[in-house]
Order: structure tokens, then C-alpha cells, then sequence
């Protein structure tokens, strides 16, 4: 096992000293508070530099009446430490409550999730004894945006935001994770056969980017067949960027096949903050009973220990769980009979490894921080071109439940202007008019393309005056869209 698929590239730089460095830890919900604790005990008895701020966070916080689920003034203490080690909360579901996770990734700007999914054969099953992959997930945008709409009765809408910089910062730390720790190869997973503009520009940018890192192999999948090939040939992977939704998902299925969720840390990286957790959630149904498992966290922990440069003490910690592990000792989600010699609780776990600091793994790779590094992998932007943007129609969107697709579209077609004639109507993304099949199932929203003549300009005045067509026609207008060029290209989907 390579250290690299342990360590996490962003650290702030400080020196190896005595100093103590502080930093912000939430003990959250759930198995939160009995792995936190598990975990600290460890970290001091290993030596670890550091000085703890703890803040409220989570359920109760929500429950309080504070939706965004942390207690005032936690974000000073994480501006003022800049790291945060978190243990899993549980966020309400229904009503206003807002996933406290990905608002302090947005928040602090932690656009980079790095998730090591490695194998502990023999020791902990598995069926691929060989993975060793790091995923590194996009973490600010794509649909975990959270922008949605209830627009009809029948119809809710996610929207979908790719952007050239949050590619750009998350596909150039790939390449600069792997060059840095030796890694071969990149991959790129998206979704380009259908979302063309968006995994269509994450794919380009990938591609752009590749370029500049001959010394390291490429390569990108269509990330259905890929997730396949993941979870079949694990090994045939390294490094794999992804966009949010993908990365978090298959982040868990890497996990998962390497032998278990329990047993991975992440960490969130951005240019000023960063935050380190475990990757599973808050399993209420544990808590308080000293069964769960530590060691996610402990991982992300070891990961905060490479960034705020204490490699010695990183070293020390997980060595000493990799120790832990080869012994036999295992808590109950991956103790097995004939492989296992000691089903520990939470405490017994974290007692274990304490025991064993100082200690290396005989069978399974010690791993070695001495050359990790403490500089921050920067985003950096390319040079932005001015386009020459042009407004050349309108995607109208309606709630009706009136009639038939071809009644609408002929009315449709009245509404229509000399610069912006009627084009289509569609329902769910298929072209129902005209021309369209009556077999396509429809519902109560309805979008209608209004689009100049070859494309010609068209005004904000032009786009009014259609507008105030549907208003005279007591049409209800739910959402529009304006159809735009870049340069003389499309830049919209059919």
C-alpha cells in the first residue's frame, strides 16, 4: 500500500516544531461523539501538535431553529484555524434544513474532496486485493448546487451548473495530486453522450489540462461503463476526477468493494481552509453503544496531520492502525471468522492502536510520511477570453394541462414574431411538436423555443414583446431561457 493514497496535498505551511497548531473539531451526531473521542485519545497519545476548539453542529443545532445546523460564532473559529476535523452529523429530513456539509465546502471554498479507497487484503475482505485508487471529487457545484423548483404540479426541476474555473481548479489538482505523489495515471469520468454542454465542457477541460502532464497517462470514461469497470478491475484505475454527484457516489462503491465504507477518510481541500472527516454518515441506530468504527475518521485525522505538517505524527498513527488491522483486531462491520482474532468495541479499537504506536506493519506496507509536503497545490486560472455573446431566441417555459400537445403547439405558432418565430414544443426534453408521436407520455410542463430565422440577434425588447404575448394570451409562464452564441456557436442543447 502506497502512502500516497493515504496523504492529502494542501497543507499549510508551518514548520516542524513544538508549537501547537489549532484547529476546530465537531463531534456531530449519531457515532460522531464515540468515534471523535476514539479518535483525539489516539492523536494524543501520539504526540499529535494540536489545540483543540470545539464547536456545536448538527441535529440539535438544527432542532434549535438554526437551519443552517451550526451554533453562532463556529465560523469564526473556522476562519480562524482554518481546519477542521469533523466527525458525521445527521441533517433533518424535509423542511428548510440545509446539508451543513456541503455548505461549509461552498462556504470555505473546498473545491477539492479527496477520497483514498485502498484494499487491506488479507486482513479486511475483499475481492480486489490490488486497489489502490484515490478519488478526487469536484466540490462546490454540479447538482449538489442545491438550486431546484417545484414549477407545476407535476414537475420538479435540479439545475446542473458546470463552470470552466471549477473544472479547471479541480482537473488541474488531479494531475497535480498524481505528479506529486507519484501517482501514473488520471481518469476522467463523466456523462458528455448526453449532458453535452456540461460533462461536455468538464471533458474538454480535462482534455485541455491533460496536455500540459505528458509525464502522466490519461484517459476518460463515460462514467456508466466506468463505474462498471470500477467496481469489476478496480486496480485498473489511480487517480480518477469526477464531477460532484458521480465522485460521491462512487466514492462510497470504492470504498465499499475495498472492504468497507467504515474504513475511509476524506479530505476537503481548498486555498485557505480545509476539513477532514470519514466518508460514511452518522448511523443513529449505533450510537451509544460503543460498536462503531473508528478508523474513517481516525484516516481523515492522519490526512489533517500531512496538512498541517506533522508527517511524524501521521506516520506514527497510522502505522499503528495498519498494525491494528493486520493483528486481527476488528471492530464488528469487518470481523470475520478465520481471518479476524478480536471483535474491540469503539474504546477497545482506539486502545488497540494506542498500543501499538510506535509499532509497523509486518505483512501490510508501512507507509512513510517523511517526504510529504506541506505546500498548498494553488488553482490556478487560465487567461479569460472575452466571447462575443449573442441573444439569438427563447425556451419558454409553461404550466398547462388544458389539451393535447398539438392544440398547444398550434397556439404556440400564433404567438410567434417576426424575429422570433415558433420552432417547437417539447415536454420532458422530446419534441412533441410539430411532428411529434402521440405515445409520447406527457406532463404538465411545457417548453416552447422561440428562435430567429438562422439564427439572427435578437434584443431584450424582442424577448419582451413576446412575453407580452403569453400575458395577453393568459398563458402561465413559469420559467425562460435565454438561447445564446459564443463566438458564432450554439451554445444550447436541442
Amino acid at each position: 500500500m502506497s502512502s500516497a493514497a493515504q496523504t492529502s496535498p494542501g497543507a499549510k505551511t508551518s514548520n516542524n516544531s513544538q508549537i501547537k497548531v489549532p484547529i476546530t473539531v465537531a463531534k456531530g451526531d449519531g457515532i460522531g461523539p464515540e468515534i471523535m473521542d476514539a479518535t483525539l485519545h489516539i492523536l494524543k497519545e501520539a504526540g499529535a501538535r494540536i489545540e483543540i476548539e470545539e464547536i456545536q453542529i448538527g441535529e440539535k443545532v438544527y432542532l434549535s431553529g438554526i437551519n443552517t445546523g451550526m451554533e453562532p460564532g463556529a465560523w469564526d473559529s473556522l476562519r480562524r484555524t482554518k481546519v477542521f476535523l469533523k466527525a458525521p452529523i445527521t441533517t433533518p429530513q424535509g423542511g428548510g434544513f440545509q446539508s451543513l456539509n456541503v455548505a461549509t465546502r461552498k462556504t470555505l471554498g473546498l473545491y477539492a474532496n479527496v477520497r483514498p479507497c485502498v484494499a487491506y487484503h488479507p486482513f479486511v475482505d475483499t475481492k480486489y486485493p490490488k486497489q489502490n485508487l484515490v478519488i478526487v471529487r469536484e466540490n462546490e457545484e454540479d447538482l449538489y448546487a442545491g438550486i431546484e423548483y417545484r414549477q407545476t404540479e407535476q414537475v420538479y426541476q435540479c439545475l446542473k451548473l458546470i463552470s470552466r474555473p471549477g473544472s479547471e481548479k479541480i482537473i488541474r489538482y488531479a494531475f497535480e495530486y498524481a505528479r506529486r505523489y507519484n501517482r501514473k495515471k488520471v481518469t476522467c469520468f463523466m456523462k458528455d453522450n448526453i449532458m453535452k454542454l456540461t460533462d461536455g465542457l468538464f471533458h474538454k477541460i480535462f482534455d485541455e489540462i491533460a496536455k500540459e502532464y505528458p509525464d502522466i497517462e490519461n484517459e476518460a470514461w463515460i462514467v456508466d461503463i466506468g463505474a462498471a469497470k470500477m467496481a469489476d478491475t478496480p486496480e485498473a484505475f489511480d487517480v480518477l476526477v469526477m464531477p460532484n454527484l458521480y465522485g460521491d457516489i462512487l466514492s462510497d462503491v470504492a470504498a465499499q468493494i475495498a472492504g468497507s465504507v467504515g474504513l475511509a477518510g476524506s479530505a476537503n481541500i481548498g486555498d485557505h481552509c480545509a476539513m477532514f472527516e470519514a466518508i460514511h454518515g452518522s448511523a443513529p441506530r449505533r450510537a451509544g453503544q460503543n460498536l462503531a468504527n473508528p478508523s474513517g475518521l481516525l484516516l481523515g485525522a492522519v490526512m489533517m496531520l500531512v496538512h498541517i505538517n506533522q508527517p511524524d505524527v501521521a506516520e506514527l498513527v497510522h502505522n499503528a492502525w495498519l498494525k491494528t488491522i493486520e493483528d486481527g483486531v476488528h471492530t464488528y462491520d469487518i470481523f470475520e471468522e478465520g481471518v479476524s482474532k478480536k471483535k474491540v468495541g469503539t474504546k477497545e479499537f482506539a486502545q488497540a492502536v494506542v498500543d501499538r504506536l510506535g509499532q509497523k506493519p509486518e505483512k501490510l506496507t508501512p507507509v512513510s510520511y517523511a517526504n510529504a509536503t506541506s505546500e498548498i497545490i494553488r488553482s490556478v486560472k487560465q487567461e479569460q477570453v472575452s466571447l462575443d455573446k449573442k441573444t439569438v431566441g427563447i425556451d419558454v417555459y409553461l404550466d398547462w394541462k388544458k389539451g393535447t400537445a398539438e392544440e398547444l403547439g398550434k397556439q404556440m405558432e400564433k404567438l410567434g414574431t417576426a424575429k422570433l418565430p415558433f420552432h417547437m414544443l417539447t415536454n420532458r426534453g422530446v419534441k412533441v411538436y410539430p411532428d411529434g408521436l402521440p405515445e409520447t407520455f406527457c406532463t404538465d410542463h411545457w417548453r416552447s423555443r422561440f428562435i430567429g430565422k438562422d439564427m439572427s440577434p435578437v434584443t431584450h425588447q424582442d424577448l419582451i414583446e413576446l412575453l407580452n404575448k403569453f400575458n395577453q394570451a393568459k398563458l402561465d409562464f413559469i420559467k425562460t431561457e435565454n438561447l445564446c452564441t459564443f463566438n458564432g456557436e450554439k451554445s444550447f442543447s436541442n
